[in-house]
């Protein structure tokens, strides 16, 4: 659809710079052939709305027979979305799901009570040299859905809301935002979107959420005066109107945030909780390994081998 022309686009004033609450640069980290940049959760913030995690992948470039190798491992407690710019993985979890992932697509598998999955690049794409760029974010479930079964679900890039005009494209992912909302099932209100701006488009914030965060992938926005470059996370103050404005060489950005849930998480490896019962739970689950009637299986298409309980 195009751009709602009754969101108007108002800069805050100079005096309202500390709308910005809290501004995360995160870390860099070498995984090998592949960086990642963490900026959730972050010594100064550990959740935005309901996300409690995000990982920047890449970009990367892989020769022949090479890629990625996330081995089988498991999670409690939160939903992860899977978002690529660029490049393409094969996902294979313990419902039996076998699906490729490719740019403007989501994965939205709900590890509810426990589930377990894999991250690969498939045989077909290691024929040639390929590339990797994209987004992973969990969302941390309400307490009443911890417990529910595991679920996944994939949608294509056209089933998903598509806002454009006025120099900005905005893909909506997850949740709802600027009077639109995607098909994606959620358990609280929140909102996670993609959106790329020319030079000097302008782009308001949702006002309808409580919590808001933008991170910066590519170019540069201003903020009531201030520039942010690529690789910084801005949260923003609740209930403030505001816009951000592309810089000269124009940003991809990603939007995201929601109602805050009643108290922290705790989050060890790869579990996250409302209480620490339930994470110790989880631990004793995957130390066991009993694939066949415990907590946890193994993806049946890629069962040979998984990621141990870390010491």
């Amino acid at each position: 659809m195009s751009w709602n022309p009754s969101i108007e686009p108002t800069c805050p004033d100079a005096d309202k710079v500390d709308a910005i609450e809290t501004l995360i640069v995160p870390r860099a980290r070498d995984i090998g052939d592949f960086e990642v940049r963490r900026a959730l959760p972050s010594a100064k913030r550990q959740m935005v709305g309901p996300f409690v995690f995000f990982d920047q992948m890449g970009p990367a470039e892989f020769i022949t027979e090479q890629g990625i190798d996330v081995r089988p491992h498991p999670h409690i407690g939160l939903a992860t979305v899977t978002y690529l710019y660029k490049g393409e993985f094969q996902h294979q979890d313990s419902l039996g799901t076998n699906q490729m992932i490719y740019p403007g697509e989501v994965n939205w598998m709900i590890a509810g009570n426990g589930v377990t999955h894999s991250e690969r690049t498939s045989a077909q794409t290691r024929k040639r040299p390929s590339s990797l760029f994209g987004i992973q974010t969990w969302v941390a479930l309400p307490e009443e859905a911890e417990d529910m079964d595991a679920d996944f679900e994939h949608l294509k890039e056209e089933a998903l809301p598509f806002i454009e005009g006025e120099g900005k494209q905005v893909r909506l992912i997850v949740g709802n935002a600027w009077g639109e909302r995607a098909p994606t099932k959620t358990f609280t209100e929140m909102f996670y979107a993609d959106a790329i701006l020319e030079a000097g488009a302008m782009l308001p914030m949702p006002d309808n959420h409580e919590d808001r965060g933008i991170y910066v992938t590519d170019g540069s926005i201003e903020v009531a005066g201030d520039v942010f470059q690529s690789g910084q996370m801005m949260v923003f103050r609740p209930g403030d109107a505001i816009t951000v404005k592309a810089g000269p060489s124009g940003a991809r950005l990603m939007l995201l945030g929601g109602e805050t849930l009643n108290g922290p998480r705790h989050i060890w490896w790869n579990f996250v909780a409302s209480s620490k019962e339930k994470i110790e739970a989880a631990k004793e689950a995957w130390a066991a390994g009993d694939w066949e009637h415990g907590r946890f299986q193994l993806p049946p298409t890629d069962k040979d081998e998984f990621i141990p309980l870390p010491d």
